[in-house]
């Protein structure tokens, strides 16, 4: 059998754990079937700014797929990523309860612990992160993506051994169908000639004129009517030039999987168009056992990235 390519399924996951002057940080990585490449971050508030320069990191290393990236940073020194205090805010709505006491005569002792509470008086930092975080921060997330393309490379071995098995059975079931489409013509027309001989001998003992005679030239031109409407031999070759294809696709490129998925497409076609124009029993269940195989092969096909 073929040796299976560079191909990589969609399925992954990947992690990485850096712990150093800055602190720890957890990448994981977990990657899931899509028609395009789909990135979603759950990553610290401060961190938001830097999803740009990662997305062209994650392209670098993935095509497709639908993509959850999460980040768990501990960091030892937080001041330069701290949210800050709103100062002329909270001092402002200090000032406005403290006026609000003494025109009413009410006792008013501030708890500053309740400044925790309100979200709107805490802002993000502005600055931007410091290079040296930032570089572990990118080395972090590349260590992650080479673990998800090791577990995606994996994976996408053993679907690529598998497509590669379904696709030598259809190769051999294709051929089976090509040995008997050659036999299905001479068989139909020894089949019509017998009806038309038996119909012809039927009215002739029940004539007392001249009997019936079989018209050969009309006859031969009925067979070669027949022959081409029973004539499948460019759908076959097609179909066999889509597997072959398949086959090339699977073990060179390393991104094969919407390529497949088209090719499978012409190959139902094709295989279709067979099943309707011979219109044999036998051939039909081989089309119905080919139709069986290519859509395991597609479904296969839908995890490849």
């Amino acid at each position: 059998m073929t040796a299976p390519g560079q191909a990589r399924s969609m399925t992954g996951f990947g992690t990485s754990q850096v712990h150093d002057d800055h602190g720890r940080q957890s990448w994981e990585i977990r990657t899931v079937n899509s028609r395009y490449l789909e990135v979603k971050w759950r990553i610290p508030g401060y961190c938001r700014r830097l999803e740009g320069t990662w997305e062209r990191i994650v392209r670098e290393h993935l095509a497709r797929g639908r993509v959850e990236i999460s980040l768990d940073l501990r960091l030892n020194r937080p001041d330069s990523v701290c949210p800050t205090l709103d100062m002329a805010q909270a001092q402002g709505m200090l000032d406005q309860m403290h006026a609000l006491a003494d025109r009413t005569g009410l006792a008013f002792e501030p708890d500053l612990n309740q400044l925790l509470h309100h979200g709107g008086l805490w802002r993000e930092p502005s600055g931007d992160l410091p290079e040296p975080l930032v570089g572990s921060l990118v080395a972090g997330l590349r260590t992650a993506l080479r673990d998800v393309q090791e577990t995606r490379s994996r994976e996408g071995r053993t679907l690529s051994v598998d497509i590669l098995e379904r696709l030598d059975h259809l190769t051999r079931i294709s051929a089976t169908i090509r040995d008997k489409v050659s036999l299905l013509a001479p068989k139909r027309m020894e089949t019509l000639r017998e009806r038309v001989d038996a119909l012809l001998q039927g009215c002739n003992q029940h004539k007392n004129s001249a009997p019936l005679v079989l018209d050969e030239p009309r006859l031969l031109q009925e067979f070669a009517q027949l022959a081409d409407r029973l004539d499948v031999s460019e759908e076959l070759t097609r179909l066999s030039a889509h597997l072959e294809e398949a086959v090339r696709i699977l073990t060179t490129l390393p991104d094969p999987g919407r390529r497949l998925d088209f090719l499978f497409q012409e190959c139902l076609r094709e295989i279709t168009t067979c099943g309707n124009k011979t219109q044999d029993a036998d051939i039909s269940r081989d089309v119905v056992a080919f139709k069986a195989e290519l859509e395991k092969s597609r479904e296969q096909v839908q995890n490849l990235e």
